[in-house]
């Protein structure tokens, strides 16, 4: 990580270079909206943000963590990802700011990423000696497996989720396979959503990935499970990379979660946009009650965004230039 971080500040230092240097329009910018709630409304805060005070011809691209940082660190494709959650990824972040494919720009979330294995709070409280990962794991009748209720189930993100291979190698590294556990592919993120609300709704348990800022955590009173032993860096390097063939456990240190951009864009988009760019994030607590929001009424990331953009204008504001301002402010 400090060697990521040392080369974060190289990107920064390039990326304020090239909004100094030159003057240049918008054009056309590619953004990945991924497929979970915040990064979906961010996203779409970045497009309305980018057409409407900027200028820009916004495109959208499905994305997910693996295949869209992936592609930014090796083709500098798209230009923008929103919400990156880069240490699941570590190498080849570093790789592609190395190789001058991508930049780090604004934190997106300055509270950081918090993930974890998660059971409902009614199960805790009914079992008070759960604290642990490793308490869990003793009890596989609490936590059965939909398909197979005489072993126990423990859920992972979706595929292309960064967390789908951590997961995985956490799996691996508590023995829950020897436990009477199966490792669980929800095959979506509302599939991963739809198990914890249909557990809510029958009162069973449940145990799996899932993280932190979400509205379903808001409406799901959840506990996240202690890992049962400090971080440790070494057990964290291998648990990030799926080939790692014996990972030990570690705790799971709080993500950050920043807004990668690709070089080329960096160096010929408006020095304006990049310093957008370069300031806009929010806090956990400000996501989490947009989100639940968006829950409530059904929204869409883009009704989100144009909801937080008309409720919240002391918040974004700063992020902006006055210009873009008056104009966002028009267009709502």
């Amino acid at each position: 990580m400090k060697s990521l971080l040392a080369s974060t500040c190289l990107a920064f230092g390039l990326l304020a270079g090239a909004a100094a240097g030159q003057a240049a329009e918008c054009g056309t910018v590619t953004i990945a909206t991924m497929n979970w709630q915040s990064a979906e409304v961010l996203s779409s805060v970045d497009e309305m943000i980018l057409t409407e005070g900027y200028g820009c011809e916004v495109e959208m691209t499905t994305g997910d963590t693996v295949p869209t940082i992936t592609a930014m660190a090796e083709k500098g494709q798209p230009d923008i990802a929103p919400e990156a959650w880069i240490d699941a990824l570590p190498d080849i972040v570093k790789k592609g700011v190395d190789q001058r494919k991508i930049v780090i720009a604004a934190t997106a979330l300055p509270d950081g990423g918090i993930n974890g294995w998660w059971i409902p709070k009614y199960i805790a409280d009914a079992h008070p000696d759960i604290k642990t990962i490793r308490d869990a794991l003793q009890h596989p009748d609490l936590f059965p497996d939909p398909e197979d209720p005489a072993r126990g189930a423990v859920y992972t993100g979706p595929q292309g989720w960064g967390a789908a291979g951590i997961t995985a190698q956490f799996y691996k590294a508590y023995d829950a396979e020897k436990a009477g556990f199966t490792l669980v592919d929800p095959g979506s993120a509302a599939g991963l959503d739809g198990a914890i609300a249909k557990a809510y709704e029958q009162k069973k348990g449940w145990l799996g990935f899932y993280w932190s800022p979400t509205a379903l955590l808001g409406k799901y009173e959840m506990v996240k499970l202690d890992w049962g032993v400090p971080f440790d860096a070494a057990a964290w390097k291998c648990i990030t990379v799926p080939e790692c063939p014996d990972p030990k456990p570690s705790a799971w240190p709080v993500d950050h979660v920043v807004t990668l951009i690709s070089i080329k864009f960096s160096e010929t988009a408006d020095p304006a946009v990049l310093d957008y760019l370069n300031t806009r994030g929010w806090s956990n607590d400000t996501v989490g009650k947009l989100m639940a929001w968006m829950t409530d009424n059904q929204a869409t990331g883009k009704e989100g965004a144009r909801h937080f953009l008309k409720e919240n204008a002391a918040i974004w504001e700063k992020w902006v230039s006055p210009e873009a301002a008056g104009k966002i402010k028009a267009a709502l």
